[in-house]
């Protein structure tokens, strides 16, 4: 009995002592889920909520890469659409030449490469920063020539889709945007409505891109296609306002032309006012346009609703005019109706390569906003993983301490109390 009950307790102290030896050296305080249960549990679901932050942080990490990724390539895009309306203005100097004018054309058609590939960029993997969902395909392709030759615009292989990733519990990232939109839903002219000139004018006429003033008024008029036809008689200018979707005149509600009578005076430079006056038939576009120069009986120009072109089809068309021969002054006028359509469009296009780089900026922000979250409630929860699991050194010192002397008195009374036999008096 009493070795029995001195190795039971010798024992007991070794354990307790060796226990808090492993304590110590793991810097643990639960070695195993039964030495605290509750604790352990609670540990487990802090655990498992810290790798979720965790996840998160990588997340957050991939977007930012994909968005500065994308960010870069737009940048790189606005610089060359700046080059590009540089030099439209530059093939505006009406002292340019002929030759000078194809110098410009053999640069525009170099930045029109670049500005193809960069919508045609890839990351780091190969996947297409611009072709939506379909990544693995390469979103555009085209050429200036098809352009011009009448092959019809660059086309665009990719979809409308934005790849998303989650960057906390509850919010989702795009990480991508569709080329569609980067690069080919732009709209042409003042964003309402483009204007153009009859391929048959005569006359040195040159026509502003318009401005619509009142856009209530323009979303109201039943007709948003208009035809300006002027008249010369005894060298005065007149001009005829036609709605070209029933051919009938809008100053009088008759067939067109309208009589000379009842046509307004042209003055050079004064703006077009697309609205009623006097006793005309009502009729409110919201809008204007200005014309200047020096317009033949026939010539017409016209406004019809803006519809989207591409970025692409701007600098194909800049280059068709920089490189076709001006044989008189009508084919200058041309000319610089062309650079003044071009001029207005690039300057669309740039504003939407500045909207989308503001949409990426927003994101980022968002995603930095979350990653400072997503640290404070890694810190708390490591915290709280430190108040579970780790170890007291000066209190588990002390326990080893207390137990190493108990156990060296339990060893040092199981000696004296091992020699308490009768068998030493016989």
């Amino acid at each position: 009995m009493i070795f029995d009950a001195g190795l039971a307790g010798i024992s007991r102290q070794t354990s307790s002592m060796l226990k808090l030896q492993r304590q110590l050296g793991s810097g643990r305080q639960i070695l195993t889920p039964g030495d605290d249960p509750v604790a352990a549990a609670r540990a487990l679901e802090v655990t498992q909520a810290s790798d979720v932050v965790a996840q998160f942080k990588g997340n957050q990490d991939s977007a930012i890469a994909a968005l500065s990724m994308q960010e870069a390539q737009l940048t790189g895009t606005g610089d060359v659409l700046a080059r590009v309306r540089e030099l439209a203005l530059q093939g505006a100097n009406p002292t340019l030449s002929a030759s000078g004018r194809k110098s410009v054309a053999l640069e525009l058609r170099a930045h029109f490469d670049r500005l193809l590939g960069l919508a045609n960029s890839t990351d780091g993997a190969g996947n297409h920063l611009f072709a939506g969902f379909m990544s693995s395909t390469e979103p555009f392709g085209g050429s200036v020539d098809n352009i011009l030759g009448g092959g019809g615009e660059v086309t665009y292989q990719g979809d409308d889709g934005q790849r998303r990733l989650q960057v906390s519990p509850s919010h989702f990232i795009e990480v991508s945007d569709s080329g569609n939109d980067v690069f080919k839903r732009i709209p042409n002219g003042n964003g309402y409505f483009a204007t153009d000139y009859a391929a048959a004018n005569t006359g040195t006429a040159i026509i502003s891109s318009g401005a619509v003033t009142d856009p209530a008024a323009w979303q109201a008029s039943p007709s948003k296609s208009v035809e300006v036809q002027f008249t010369v008689t005894a060298g005065v200018t007149t001009y005829d306002l036609v709605d070209i979707a029933s051919g009938k005149s809008l100053l009088t509600g008759g067939v067109a032309p309208a009589p000379v009578a009842n046509q307004r005076s042209f003055q050079a430079g004064q703006p077009i006012v697309l609205k009623s006056q006097g006793a005309e038939p009502a009729f409110d576009f919201g809008g204007s346009v200005t014309i200047t120069g020096a317009p033949a009986g026939g010539d017409s120009f016209s406004l019809a609703p803006s519809k989207s072109q591409s970025v692409f089809a701007t600098v194909a068309h800049l280059i068709g005019a920089l490189e076709a021969p001006t044989l008189n002054a009508s084919d200058s006028a041309k000319y610089m109706n062309e650079i003044g359509f071009a001029v207005k469009n690039l300057e669309t296009a740039g504003d939407n390569i500045v909207n989308f780089r503001a949409q990426i900026g927003s994101r980022m922000n968002t995603i930095e906003s979350l990653a400072n979250l997503n640290a404070d409630l890694g810190l708390q929860y490591q915290q709280t993983l430190s108040k579970l699991q780790d170890v007291d050194y000066a209190r588990t010192i002390t326990e080893l301490t207390q137990s190493q002397t108990t156990l060296e008195a339990a060893q040092a009374s199981f000696v004296k109390l091992s020699q308490l036999s009768l068998f030493k008096l016989l």
